[in-house]
């Protein structure tokens, strides 16, 4: 399989293609790469809006028809953000489809009522067609497993083949199975998204499809040129149960990347106040994290602060803040930012959205720099302790986070001068050959060499 390189990614949580393109230049400006946008079909939507969870609710996939925009609009965003150098990645949902049961009893997809307006409106869904006969419907009840929720979450069984429900009075989102028409009609969408412009795809809910479902759908066709990355939620790394049922196959099995959990799991466990940062020297080599060049790294994603079960996973500002540090300051994994339209609620100690402006403040594209300037650059520790971590990328580069609430001073032998991306701030070394780094508690550095 060929990858694209490794560059950071900007999810755009939920922002209207139009938007993403109206932003193009500014994210390119911000040193993007790749912008993963939430799932491109049709799903319900209404005048006065829909919330983010039925973006994740498919009703057609040959159809790209929700409260993001269409087609049309979604191919002037490629288009756009092309001409500025920056790829498209496309979140997909495989596992199940909308959740009708309140308004039906069948497992027609797309329903009657929608079958109807493709042909009342028949001009206007032609423009929105991926592939596929619109006279038909996708799926039926054949294509779907028997009815039932999930109840233990890790009976690999029940995962892979329940339900995913609100609790016992919702009967859930139909599962489907991983038969040869299904497998036919998922790799049409992803090979039409692919002729479309989309370089990439994030596997939606992975750990509820069986391997043989992923590795069916997910061809040499299918990932040939394309960066694939499934989401599986662990609780931690290789001694886990989660990681073992779920992530660890997946590794083993398939060519495909992964969201780094287990990083996650040890950076939180990190920047709580009785945390180790010495744990985040090699985490790798421990099994708690994966290897550098099948990860997708990240504090935080979309599911952590909208979904109440995850919310407790959510750092504190400033923590988050030497969370990205390390992610974007490390080598290895591709650092993927979020950005939401506060679909949360949750705001930052000044008030405002919490993740709605970070993506392009100047501290946040200062990280970004850093970690374009210091791609393939060897890590070395230089000195590390529970509250304090510094490390250098090569001869360019040096990283420094203070967990504490005191400052921290450290010194490094060099002969060139070095600025600051985060703070502006230019250092020289003294006659002897030392420098004297300064660091206020509960910040960062991230220097690189000035030529």
């Amino acid at each position: 399989m060929t990858t694209q390189p490794t560059d950071v990614i900007l999810h755009a949580f939920d922002w209207p293609y139009e938007m993403i393109q109206a932003r193009a230049e500014r994210i390119a400006a911000c040193g993007y790469r790749s912008v993963l946008i939430s799932p491109p079909m049709k799903s319900f939507k209404h005048p006065c809006g829909t919330p983010w969870w039925q973006r994740y609710q498919p009703q057609d996939y040959r159809v790209i028809d929700n409260q993001l925009g269409n087609k049309e609009s979604l191919s002037a965003m490629i288009a756009k953000l092309n001409q500025v150098g920056v790829r498209v990645y496309a979140d997909v949902v495989f596992n199940h489809m909308a959740n009708e049961s309140k308004l039906r009893n069948d497992l027609v997809y797309p329903n009657q009522r929608d079958l109807d307006d493709y042909q009342r409106h028949a001009a206007y869904y032609q423009q929105q067609t991926l592939f596929g006969d619109l006279s038909q419907p996708l799926f039926t009840e054949k294509d779907f497993v028997a009815e039932f929720g999930i109840r233990d979450w890790k009976d690999k069984w029940q995962v892979q083949n329940g339900r995913i429900t609100g609790g016992p009075h919702d009967r859930g989102l139909p599962t489907l199975k991983d038969s040869p028409y299904v497998i036919e009609q998922q790799k049409a969408f992803l090979l039409a998204l692919k002729s479309l412009g989309i370089q990439g795809f994030r596997i939606d809910a992975a750990k509820h499809l069986t391997l043989n479902h992923i590795k069916q759908v997910w061809s040499e066709e299918v990932i040939q040129d394309m960066h694939i990355f499934g989401e599986i939620i662990t609780d931690g790394g290789a001694t886990k149960q989660e990681y073992q049922l779920f992530l660890q196959p997946y590794l083993a099995e398939t060519q495909l990347s992964a969201y780094d959990f287990p990083l996650f799991q040890t950076l939180f466990n990190a920047m709580a106040d009785n945390g180790d940062l010495a744990t985040l020297v090699d985490p790798y080599c421990f099994g708690e994290a994966l290897s550098k060049d099948r990860a997708v790294t990240f504090s935080i994603t979309h599911d952590i602060p909208n979904n109440q079960v995850f919310r407790s996973l959510v750092m504190a500002d400033q923590r988050e803040a030497l969370a990205y540090t390390y992610l974007l300051g490390r080598d290895g994994g591709v650092p993927l930012i979020y950005s939401d339209l506060n679909t949360s609620g949750i705001v930052n100690g000044d008030g405002q959205p919490r993740w709605q402006n970070q993506w392009y403040e100047p501290e946040m594209t200062g990280k970004i720099e850093f970690h374009n300037r210091m791609h393939g650059l060897p890590m070395k520790t230089v000195q590390v302790d529970k509250e304090f971590l510094a490390f250098t990328r090569g001869e360019q580069g040096l990283v420094a986070l203070n967990k504490s609430s005191a400052e921290r001073q450290f010194t490094f032998a060099t002969s060139q001068k070095w600025l600051d991306l985060l703070s502006g701030e230019h250092f020289s070394p003294s006659p002897d050959g030392m420098l004297l780094m300064s660091v206020a508690g509960g910040t960062s550095r991230m220097l690189c060499v000035v030529s």
